[in-house]
């Protein structure tokens, strides 16, 4: 089993990459978050790999980070979600953002991954939502985004995913403003979210 390698990347192509370590070079997939950290070849990086033994293959999946590869391992858990289908969620969203989507139910920001359509990303959510507390982050702060009951805060979210923004983008956005603006009425606290979130 491979859990880590140190080399020399080689050539990075689409979703993955050649590592070369000591004049062996290992074909290792990523996300293109992953890839995007590796330094421009012939540099040496490190890549924290999970190996997945089939029937007809031996496989690398590399991640720049031990959280990005605690969420490929919960993700693959869903039924449904394969190695492909993981990496192309966590090319769209970072563990941060899957945290703040599971806990807040937002289908959105799973489907913009390639491979997940409607029904994928509601099991998703449905399978994940007791887990993300034992993540990475997870159990940090209580789950944003949702409010109980009216509120200025609540219904602002709403608009906003209306209008297309995510729950994980337009929260952090509208939560300064809400602070900042004290008592804000709704039509404010949407109009100042949108000003800040056209940028």
């Amino acid at each position: 089993m491979i859990g880590q390698l140190t080399g020399l990347v080689g050539q990075v192509d689409g979703d993955r990459c050649i590592v070369d370590v000591n004049g062996v070079g290992y074909v290792v997939s990523a996300s293109t978050r992953t890839l995007g950290t590796l330094p421009m070849p012939p540099a040496v990086a490190k890549v924290l790999i999970e190996t997945i033994v089939r029937e007809d293959a031996i496989q690398l999946f590399g991640f720049a980070t031990a959280e990005e590869r605690e969420w490929f391992r919960l993700l693959t858990t869903v039924q449904g979600v394969g190695a492909k289908v993981a990496l192309a969620i966590l090319s769209v969203n970072t563990a941060s953002e899957l945290i703040l989507a599971i806990n807040a139910g937002d289908r959105a920001s799973l489907t913009r991954a390639a491979g997940v359509g409607p029904r994928l990303a509601d099991r998703i959510l449905s399978e994940l939502r007791n887990k993300v507390a034992k993540m990475p982050g997870g159990g940090a702060a209580p789950a944003p985004g949702i409010v109980t009951g009216p509120s200025v805060e609540n219904d602002a979210l709403l608009a906003l995913a209306g209008l297309g923004f995510r729950r994980a983008e337009a929260w952090p956005v509208l939560s300064r403003i809400l602070a900042e603006n004290g008592n804000a009425s709704l039509d404010l606290a949407i109009r100042l979210s949108l000003k800040e979130l056209a940028r």
